[in-house]
């Protein structure tokens, strides 16, 4: 067998396949390469959204810096082929500061430069994230990080806002009514999951602590809230709370969407609360619509 000399690296990639590149006719320089995405003519049809998905990005929500993941769109003139995509993630860097602050203010000052550098009307952003926060347990008041999941879809035409909408995630847990009722002692629980996508009212100024309102609304409602840290006397005051108020997915739907509609600055909610039952094989869930 002859004997090869892979000593160096490119000496290596050659015995694998690398060949030399060729000698290319085409330009090299971005003044001389054709733009199609730029052309001009009819295309038959404006397209409300185009732009990108699945984008991961540092974000910071209140204290913590977290990981999001982001869509962003503008809308596409009939007359014109395509957007420069590279122009989405320049605009999402022109709003990094150790990460994109995620808030209606930010992401609305971010979407306005995306509008200018992208020539369009209109631009949106869908971006979900971990949202986490400091929890206390409930007696020996032990601080440990809870997390929530978090949604925030924004749009806007020129400078006006068409859409501001606030998505939260959050697991409980849920006792059984009906198991209590029947049941000599004990009585079955499990782990209820609320979700909830709010329309907010564009003319009204959102609370500080908006999140933490709907939030909120949506623990204080079920039969426990979850901690990160539980101590006995802890553990113990949260299974007797959880005994004391036994909910249904359907009470624990219609609770939490009273307090919501108490709130002047919600426009309309979805909601849905599904139990990851503890006694049979498939879950129980309920959803609910409701606009003012």
């Amino acid at each position: 067998m002859t004997q090869i000399d892979l000593s160096t690296r490119e000496a290596r990639w050659r015995h694998f396949g690398s060949v030399d590149p060729i000698k290319g006719t085409k330009p090299t320089e971005k003044e001389n390469m054709p733009d199609l995405q730029s052309s001009k003519k009819d295309f038959l049809f404006e397209i409300e959204h185009v732009g990108i998905k699945n984008l991961i990005y540092p974000v910071r929500i209140d204290d913590f810096q977290t990981v999001g993941n982001f869509e962003f769109s503008t809308s596409l003139n009939q007359d014109e082929k395509g957007i420069n995509m590279s122009r989405i993630i320049e605009s999402v860097e022109k709003h990094y500061d150790n990460g994109v602050n995620l808030d209606f203010e930010s992401l609305k000052a971010l979407l306005n430069t995306l509008q200018s550098v992208m020539f369009q009307n209109t631009a949106s952003v869908d971006v979900d994230a971990k949202w986490f926060f400091n929890r206390y347990s409930p007696i020996t008041k032990q601080k440990a990080v809870g997390h929530a999941d978090v949604r925030y879809i924004l749009s806007v035409n020129n400078s006006k806002v068409t859409r501001k909408s606030l998505g939260i995630k959050v697991p409980v847990t849920t006792l059984c009514p009906c198991s209590k009722e029947i049941s000599e002692y004990s009585a079955h629980n499990q782990r209820g999951i609320i979700t909830v996508l709010i329309d907010l009212d564009t003319e009204i100024t959102l609370p500080s602590d908006y999140k933490d309102i709907v939030l909120d609304g949506m623990e204080a409602n079920a039969s426990s809230m979850l901690y990160p840290i539980l101590k006995r006397t802890d553990e113990k005051a949260v299974t007797e709370r959880a005994y004391e108020n036994p909910r249904f997915v359907e009470d624990l739907i219609r609770l939490v969407a009273a307090d919501l509609v108490e709130l002047d600055w919600i426009k309309g909610f979805e909601i849905e609360c599904r139990n990851e039952e503890s006694i049979h094989q498939h879950d129980a869930f309920a959803r609910l619509k409701y606009n003012k």
